[in-house]
């Protein structure tokens, strides 16, 4: 059968010119990546022809034999490597190959500092596989053929990393990929067996697939009997171990073993934070090897974004990013679970429903949940550090985890009034060793901001009995709330919710008080009331402020201001609930208003002060320019 020699020039999608520039100068001082970055590409090929070959095993082509080879050759300046995994076709290589970061390239380049320590890290995040091979090379030559597709559909796809890239039908009799990397001219370290061997040994030791390079010849002396041998086609040798090691006893494994290890699955340039190690015998045997990473990747709030924790079924590579095996509050989690019990043709369908994998999965779970304990109580500023990178994520654990929700609430970090910053570094059981002695209830606000919770009007009261409160300011906190009602046996209460109720901790002559002044202002609450109409559900008089005239809160079952705000900020529709405004009568504004006898004047300082309270608390105005027209009234009128 002929070749089609259907060759065409195609250009690169999106800033790529710009990404692999940031690549080779940003990745500079790691450039022996490309290697490993190369190797696991070739290991992940192969380990997902063995999992398409478990109900098709023709596509091993008669050769069922996996593995992985690399080459140098001086004398043309290049390093190959080459594996016999699931190859690609024409479309995967153009979709792959040719897209490079589709997913948010724009935002990775715009995050980009400039400084190459900060850039490395990015890009480490990130994630740039087949790329950094331009770290070392000034032109990239890969041949690749799908298995199950016949000869005639090998794809040859060439580029120099300028923009631009070749692609073309060619002639394929293996299956498989080879990439060529032409090495640039100060590259010439990589030219050396000894070198590619040892950066093997250090990233791809263990990896499962034997990575084979040719046995080192030497030249042979005048007479030697095996002078003849020198023409031989080179033999070749496995070069790593070649051993899962997840499968490795503890004591075996070194740290920098599990961090390499942790590099290579989670294709990141930096240590993990922490690992947990473990093997299950009995009925449901199998081993998880789970990594906390250090830095949160790009994509972890993508609706797209998968998991990072691989399903292997005795040794032999299932499913990658199994999302079946950890919740989505911990998408953040790397590593692999290897299971003994799990049939070798498991599928999507029984991932779903075996009861197996929802028993790895929740002991998955509470190993990762008490990894977290430990490293809280024992390194406190490791904790905070993985706080500030994975804390948005974990507070979406109460409402998906039921079952843990007090562990995960433990785990939680919060700003509060007691705090000198906006730092979140307060747990709910600090909160509770500082309560109040009469104290039965954890307080807290939600807000758009630090500085719009702290100086928030409903806190008046709260400093003046030196009472504690959480302030919550990522989006995020409104779901959580919703969920996580109580702690340790302490309701959560929020401030900007409901008729304030202090307990113990109001006395009762201020609640004598409260309903004396209430009786006494009767009628400027009526006469605010009729002004403002349906503009308020209620006025009341206020025993929240000690300094503001007056601030809005909502029923104790109706969403909170802050959530209407989110809500509408992501195009939701937030249903219109009118609010409850309180007052402070012993305000001089409120008691001018007491006194005012020109109803029209009574009616604007009315609204003026329903919008005052509506930007204390972060809202928007409906009608800016009536504000605005009043509050210019009312200064001229005290200027005359």
């Amino acid at each position: 059968m002929t070749v089609d020699a259907h060759k065409e020039t195609l250009e690169f999608k999106a800033e790529v010119s710009q990404v692999l520039n940031l690549v080779i100068r940003s990745l500079y001082s790691n450039k022996e990546i490309f290697l490993r970055e190369l190797t696991s590409n070739a290991s992940d090929a192969a380990e997902k022809l063995r999992f398409e070959a478990l109900t098709d095993d023709a596509l091993y082509e008669g050769d069922p034999n996996l593995r992985i080879r690399v080459w140098l050759d001086k004398e043309r300046r290049t390093v190959t490597i080459s594996d016999n995994g699931i190859g690609m076709s024409r479309q995967e290589v153009t979709e792959t190959i040719g897209s490079i970061a589709s997913s948010g390239t724009r935002k990775f380049l715009e995050s980009l500092s400039g400084e190459k320590s900060q850039d490395s890290q990015l890009i480490g995040q990130f994630g740039v596989g087949f790329y950094s091979a331009f770290i070392v090379a000034d032109k990239v030559t890969l041949v690749t053929r799908r298995a199950g597709l016949g000869s005639e559909h090998g794809v040859r796809w060439e580029s120099s990393g300028e923009g631009a890239y070749s692609i073309e039908t060619v002639e394929k009799a293996d299956r498989g990929t080879e990439v060529t990397l032409h090495l640039r001219e100060d590259e010439s370290e990589f030219l050396e067996s000894y070198r590619l061997r040892s950066i093997i040994g250090k990233f791809s030791d263990h990896v499962a697939i034997p990575i084979q390079m040719q046995q080192e010849s030497y030249p042979k002396e005048e007479g030697d009997e095996d002078a003849e041998a020198a023409g031989k086609a080179p033999e070749w040798e496995q070069v790593n171990k070649g051993t899962a090691l997840w499968m490795r006893g503890k004591s075996e494994i070194s740290e920098q073993e599990y961090n390499e290890f942790y590099k290579h699955i989670g294709h990141d340039f930096e240590d993990p934070l922490a690992h947990v190690h473990n093997r299950v015998e009995g009925t449901n045997e199998y081993t998880s090897l789970l990594y906390i990473p250090g830095r949160a990747p790009f994509d972890l709030w993508e609706r797209d974004q998968k998991h990072g924790v691989k399903l292997y079924v005795r040794r032999v590579f299932i499913m990658d990013e199994a999302d079946k095996l950890m919740p989505h509050y911990l998408r953040f989690v790397k590593g692999v679970v290897d299971s003994d019990d799990l049939p070798l043709n498991v599928s999507r369908e029984i991932l779903q429903h075996d009861k197996k994998i929802d028993a790895i999965r929740s002991a998955n779970v509470k190993r990762i949940l008490g990894l977290l304990e430990k490293m809280a109580k024992e390194d406190s500023e490791k904790y905070q550090k993985f706080w500030g990178e994975f804390g948005r994520v974990l507070k979406e654990g109460p409402a998906e985890d039921f079952a843990n929700r007090e562990r995960i609430a433990g785990l939680l970090r919060f700003a509060s009034t007691k705090s000198d910053s906006s730092a979140e570094t307060v747990s709910l059981d600090d909160y509770i060793e500082r309560m109040l002695e009469k104290q039965e209830k954890i307080y807290y606000i939600t807000a758009d901001s630090y500085a719009a919770a702290l100086h928030s009007p409903h806190l008046e009261v709260f400093k003046k009995k030196d009472v504690e409160v959480l302030l919550l300011t990522d989006r995020v906190d409104e779901w959580l709330v919703s969920h996580l009602s109580d702690y340790q046996g302490k309701h959560m209460q929020s401030v900007a919710k409901g008729q304030l109720d202090l307990g113990e901790l109001e006395d009762k002559t201020d609640k004598e008080e409260l309903e004396k002044v209430a009786e006494e202002h009767k009628g400027l609450v009526e006469r605010i009331q009729t002004v403002l109409g349906e503009g308020v559900k209620e006025v009341r008089i206020s025993n929240r402020l000690t300094e503001s005239p007056a601030c809005l809160v909502v029923g104790d079952y109706d969403m909170s201001a802050n959530l209407q705000r989110v809500m509408k900020q992501l195009g939701q529709d937030a249903p219109a609930t009118a609010p409850i405004l309180e007052i402070n009568v012993s305000h001089p504004m409120v008691e001018k208003m007491d006194t005012e006898p020109d109803e029209d004047r009574f009616a604007d300082l009315a609204k003026i002060l329903l919008d005052q309270a509506t930007l204390a608390e972060g809202g928007q105005l409906e009608d800016p320019a009536a504000f605005v027209h009043r509050l210019n009234k009312l200064m001229l009128s005290l200027s005359a």
